[in-house]
């Protein structure tokens, strides 16, 4: 048994597990992957993840190697009488304690023709081209909000694409309400400005208050729908440019399948996410359990990597420096002032025509959606899922579960949890599971 399972190895986890390992702690660090790395760090084939030197100093520390569980992909966890036992796709793995940093997903918004080949999610585009080195097309419209938008064009433009303009639905001025945030992390405000400059030199413009508002084609993307917004994302102008990509973003959902299982506490994030509730030391609300990285909140690699290493710290039982927990309310201070100053509006559903489909697994369009709340009744998500079937195709809700909310009425935390909460974390082969059962003859 470990004494600490660490479940993901993106950032938060590689960080979590570093400082439990370096503590003295027995510790097992699980990912899906065959390298660590998670989509962050993302690897090509033939590249291990040795060369970060996160991973580097791990192997340094101690004589005894960290145990490393690649292919293990987690399906379940559930508490036993001294423990843990986390289910994966490769067997299980007991532990005293658990470090969860499942990391993040793309939020997506459903808008007509968001179904068509050559429409990408922007981290789709970008993990494209991180793991195959391959540019997601030739004539690419980045859309969306957040600054996420920005790595994803430069990457694309240094890549040999020719990025046709970046269409940010939001606008970067509202930090200007958030000084002391963004003083406090100057270091981001520089990074976005390298993109910008990558954007200027490759003749890219970057635009405010406008988005993708529809897609057109028949087998393929050719062409879209630019519309000028208002401040609450209602379209008042629309323009058409031909491409035969789009990269579209609208932030990150928290993958929340295990703590969920574990029965841990949430809450709706100022993104209007729901997220595990940790306290000052990274505990969720579980004994035994500690939280990193996304799940409690969207917030980027630095901020994945503080929040691990005090989990890390702490389920070890090591008192952490107080300049890593200053770091730390500095780093979350900044992503709050980046989710108020690129919310989602609600002016984005009336882009959707009856047709729209809001679900792609179970093809619901947006009118059957809407006839479940005018016409049958429903009042959460939970009920629209029952009558309109939306959520209950191969995804099980995570793509378009946080539509599916927004469309049934207010977002709420219980709503979410109703389409976050799954048996099964992740799909896995029942031959899998029947491999680790076979009796002895």
């Amino acid at each position: 048994m470990a004494d600490i399972a660490v479940l993901g190895a993106g950032p938060a986890g590689l960080a979590a597990a570093v400082a439990a390992h370096r503590a003295g702690a027995r510790v097992t660090l699980v990912d899906a992957g065959p390298r660590v790395g998670g989509q962050y760090w993302r690897h090509q084939d033939g590249d291990d993840g040795r060369g970060h030197h996160l991973w580097s100093t791990l192997c340094r520390l101690r004589e005894v190697p960290l145990d490393f569980r690649p292919h293990h992909a987690i399906w379940h966890v559930e508490r036993t009488g001294d423990g843990f036992v986390t289910h994966t796709s490769a067997g299980e793995i007991t532990s005293q304690r658990l470090v969860i940093a499942a990391g993040a997903h793309d939020r997506q918004l459903p808008f007509p023709g968001w179904t068509l080949p050559g429409v990408f999610t922007a981290g789709g585009a970008q993990a494209l081209l991180k793991g195959q080195g391959v540019a997601a097309g030739d004539r690419v419209v980045v859309a969306g909000t957040g600054p996420f938008l920005l790595p994803v064009a430069a990457g694309l433009a240094e890549a040999g694409a020719r990025v046709l303009g970046v269409y940010e639905a939001g606008s970067p001025v509202g930090f200007a309400r958030h000084p002391a945030a963004v003083l406090r992390n100057a270091s981001r405000i520089t990074e976005g400005a390298a993109y910008l400059r990558v954007l200027r030199r490759h003749g890219i413009a970057f635009h405010t208050r406008k988005t993708v508002v529809a897609a057109h084609g028949d087998d393929q993307v050719r062409a879209v729908t630019l519309g000028s917004l208002d401040r609450d994302w209602h379209v008042v102008a629309t323009e058409d440019v031909e491409c035969d990509t789009v990269a579209v973003g609208y932030g990150f959902t928290p993958q929340l399948e295990i703590p969920l299982q574990l029965g841990c506490d949430t809450h709706l994030d100022v993104d209007g996410s729901l997220v595990a509730t940790a306290d000052d030391a990274q505990r969720a609300s579980v004994p035994g359990v500690y939280l990193a990285g996304e799940v409690c909140g969207v917030g980027g690699a630095r901020l994945s990597l503080m929040e691990g290493e005090l989990a890390g710290l702490h389920a070890a039982g090591v008192v952490p420096d107080k300049r890593i927990v200053r770091r730390r309310a500095a780093l979350r201070a900044f992503a709050t002032a980046m989710h108020r100053t690129y919310p989602v509006r609600p002016g984005w559903q009336t882009w959707l025509d009856d047709d729209t489909l809001v679900c792609r697994c179970e093809e619901v369009p947006a009118r059957d959606v809407r006839r479940s709340v005018v016409e049958l009744g429903a009042t959460d998500p939970r009920a629209v899922k029952l009558l309109a079937r939306p959520g209950m195709g191969l995804c099980q809700g995570r793509v378009c579960g946080y539509a599916t909310a927004c469309l049934a009425g207010p977002v709420t935390a219980a709503g979410l949890r109703d389409l976050s909460a799954r048996p099964i974390a992740q799909p896995v082969t029942l031959g899998s599971l029947a491999e680790q059962h076979v009796e002895e003859p």
